[in-house]
C-alpha cells in the first residue's frame, strides 16, 4: 500500500477560466438596425386625421413640440374645425423614449391647457441587429421586449370611466394648492432668538471658570 502522503501523482490541472461575457456596444459590436413590431392603436374609435407623434430615443423635444404645437394651434396649414387646429394628438414611445414621451405630453398640456388625457401602457417586441466593428459577416440579432406608452391628449371630453383617464388641470386649482402650501409653511415658522431666563423661574444660570470649575452665581 502506498502511504497517504504519496506525491508521485501529479495534481489535477486547473480548470480554464470562463470567457468574459460579451457586452453589446463594448465587445466589438455596434447596432446597425432596430425595428419594432406593428401594434394596433390602443385608442379605438379615434377620428380620422388625428396627429400621431412617434417619439424616438434620439428625437429632439424642441423639434417634436414645434411641429405638434403648430398643428394643434392651427398654424402652418394645421387645419381643424373653423381653423382652430387639430382636436387630438397621440404621443407614442417605447424603451428609452418613454420618459421623453411623457415630457412632450406634459409640455403640451401646459402650453395648450384644458386637455383631457388618456394613457395606455403595454409591451412590444423589438428586433436589433448588431454588427462587428471588424467588418466581415459577423453579426447577431437580438430580440427584446420593451415597455411602451401611448398618451392621447384631446380638446374634446373623453370617457372618464376609461382606465388611464386624467381630467384637465385648471389654473385656479394649481393656484389654490400653492397658496395653501405657502400658508402652511408660514404657520409653521416662529421667530428665532434667545429665550429670556424669566420664562423659566426654576432655572439657575451656572458659570464655568478656568478648567471647567463651577463658579457660584453672582
Amino acid at each position: 500500500m502506498l502511504p497517504l502522503n504519496h506525491t508521485d501523482t501529479p495534481p489535477p490541472a486547473p480548470l480554464p477560466a470562463p470567457p468574459p461575457a460579451l457586452k453589446l456596444g463594448q465587445g466589438g459590436f455596434k447596432k446597425v438596425c432596430r425595428t419594432e413590431e406593428d401594434s394596433p392603436c390602443p385608442f379605438p374609435g379615434l377620428a380620422s386625421g388625428v396627429l400621431e407623434m412617434r417619439v424616438k430615443e434620439g428625437s429632439k423635444i424642441r423639434n417634436l413640440m414645434g411641429f405638434a404645437m403648430a398643428r394643434m394651434q392651427g398654424e402652418k396649414g394645421g387645419g381643424g374645425v373653423n381653423g382652430g387646429g387639430l382636436r387630438q394628438v397621440v404621443f407614442t414611445g417605447s424603451g428609452r423614449a418613454v420618459t421623453k414621451t411623457i415630457t412632450c405630453a406634459e409640455i403640451m398640456k401646459r402650453k395648450v391647457g384644458s386637455l383631457h388625457q388618456l394613457t395606455k401602457l403595454r409591451y412590444k417586441g423589438v428586433k436589433e441587429v448588431w454588427e462587428s466593428h471588424e467588418g466581415g459577416t459577423s453579426e447577431m440579432t437580438v430580440h427584446r421586449t420593451v415597455p411602451s406608452i401611448s398618451i392621447l391628449l384631446s380638446k374634446d371630453p373623453l370617457d372618464p370611466q376609461e382606465p388611464g383617464y386624467q381630467p384637465p388641470e385648471t389654473l385656479s386649482a394649481l393656484w389654490e394648492e400653492k397658496e395653501g402650501m405657502d400658508a402652511s409653511q408660514t404657520a409653521c415658522k416662529r421667530p428665532l432668538g434667545p429665550l429670556p431666563y424669566s420664562g423659566f423661574p426654576d432655572c439657575k444660570r451656572v458659570c464655568l471658570g478656568e478648567g471647567g470649575s463651577v463658579l457660584p452665581p453672582r
